[in-house]
């Protein structure tokens, strides 16, 4: 492109200095022409009013020598007087011209320039007072013809040739400007191609490779996003198994003793295993916050009670007491369904994984103005650390934990427009509070993402009377 450009602009320059150089040379040369003939003019004027008053051959030698001497030239200047009356005719300086060509002018009487050996001769008729015609020749060489012709050449040459220079020198420098931009797009493309997903183009040069560079910038970074997703998805899916393998383990630790039951044990640990590994490898990625899009969105109030009865099975297998409370009536929230449920499901697995049997819990839904408030409580040990324990693939530090749960359920309300904190519930233990926005306005984005948020100015969280006992 560098090199095209560069031939483009070269054979443009060429053509516009042909264009302009050779007719203004032309127009120099006939300048050139008009003033030597001019100053010829001008001699042998000096020459008339002498011929119409005498025609002495002395008297006109000495002007005609006079006139020589004024213009510089050295007998360029002659004289034709024709005979009349019984006087012969008088030719003063060298004859250059042919006889015909000085009776021709004395014929038509007007002015005349003829070619003779080494330049031009001006024929200039002037009356005498006898009524004859006579004849100025005024020779002009051709050296002075094309005096400064060539100087005046050679300075219009190098103005061209300067030109052209010129011209295919900042043609180089545009068509770097095109290349490196050019260039570089084409290294990131590659990069990004090999697999180097930080590739990006420095968005400079002409608008349309700027452009060019934000839009690949910008699909690099759809990119980035997307396989980031997919990572996500493929970790909050696996992340979902946890819920059944939470099931298929307490059931398997009542099967009693005997090899068979030993072996559904071993066998769900294994798988237990294999799906952790699965959420760790795939968490690796920054996880993106994708909120629900509109019209979407479930009864949080329905949610909460289908997923109570599942888990209340369990709960009274392990002797532990369940209390529910606010969802007597719908409460719409703008989250789908299945992320409700994946939500639900991480913090009541948690609570069934890392507290001992016999432990209570309880789920409270609060429906606000502005937000809906979800409280999941147990009256376990509690969280040492709370600020760990929402810091993506940290978990909360007890065995077989992936840090995900939590990770989902801060998603799933940032997504909104709301957090989640994690506090002592009124029963001794750990109680983690979702707060869903309701009212539309833009995520927030907190650049410590694994930090538990402290309580937002100017908006105080609603009072709730904890003090109801467990059934």
């Amino acid at each position: 492109m560098r090199w095209a450009l560069v031939r483009v602009c070269l054979a443009i320059a060429a053509m516009v200095v042909v264009a302009f150089a050779v007719p203004l040379g032309l127009v120099i040369k006939e300048m050139a022409r008009d003033r030597a003939f001019s100053n010829a003019e001008r001699e042998a004027a000096a020459v008339a009013p002498a011929l119409s008053i005498t025609t002495d051959r002395t008297e006109l030698e000495k002007v005609v020598a006079s006139a020589g001497s004024n213009s510089g030239a050295d007998s360029g200047m002659a004289v034709h007087i024709p005979a009349g009356d019984g006087e012969a005719a008088v030719d003063i300086g060298p004859q250059r011209a042919a006889d015909k060509d000085i009776a021709t002018v004395r014929k038509l009487g007007r002015a005349s320039t003829t070619e003779v050996p080494g330049g031009s001769v001006l024929l200039q008729p002037v009356a005498l007072s006898s009524g004859e015609i006579s004849v100025v020749e005024v020779y002009v060489p051709e050296a002075e013809v094309s005096n400064g012709v060539g100087t005046a050449w050679a300075v219009l040459a190098g103005v061209g040739i300067a030109l052209i220079v010129g011209s295919v020198a900042v043609a180089d420098r545009l068509g770097v400007r095109m290349v490196q931009p050019a260039q570089r797009l084409v290294e990131g493309a590659h990069e990004l191609g090999e697999g180097k997903l930080g590739a990006r183009v420095p968005e400079e040069g002409p608008t349309e490779l700027r452009l060019a560079a934000v839009a690949f910038n910008s699909m690099a970074d759809q990119v980035v996003q997307l396989l980031a997703n997919e990572r996500e998805l493929a970790a909050d899916l696996s992340h979902r198994l946890r819920t059944p393998l939470t099931v298929l383990r307490l059931n398997a630790a009542s099967l009693g003793e005997g090899p068979a039951a030993e072996q559904t044990r071993t066998a769900v640990a294994q798988l237990e295993k294999e799906v952790d590994t699965i959420i760790r490898t795939a968490r690796e990625a920054k996880p993106q916050t994708v909120a629900a899009g509109p019209g979407a969105g479930c009864d949080a109030a329905e949610v909460v009670r289908e997923r109570m009865r599942f888990w209340s099975a369990l709960a009274e297998d392990e002797g532990r007491k369940v209390r529910v409370a606010g969802v007597e009536r719908p409460v719409r929230i703008p989250v789908a369904r299945a992320d409700l449920v994946a939500a639900l499901d991480a913090l009541l697995g948690n609570v069934f994984r890392h507290t001992p049997e016999g432990t209570a819990f309880a789920v409270d839904v609060h429906n606000a103005e502005d937000a809906v408030i979800m409280l999941v409580s147990d009256a376990g040990s509690g969280i040492r650390d709370p600020e760990a324990a929402m810091a993506r693939g940290r978990g909360s530090g007890s065995a077989g934990s992936t840090g995900l749960g939590l990770d989902i359920v801060r998603r799933l309300a940032e997504a909104t427009g709301g957090d989640v904190r994690i506090g002592s519930s009124v029963l001794g233990g750990t109680e983690v509070r979702i707060w869903i926005q309701l009212d539309g306005r833009e995520p927030e984005r907190n650049g410590h993402r694994g930090a538990v948020r402290r309580r937002r100015r100017g908006r105080s969280a609603p009072t709730f009377n904890r003090s109801r006992s467990l059934p």
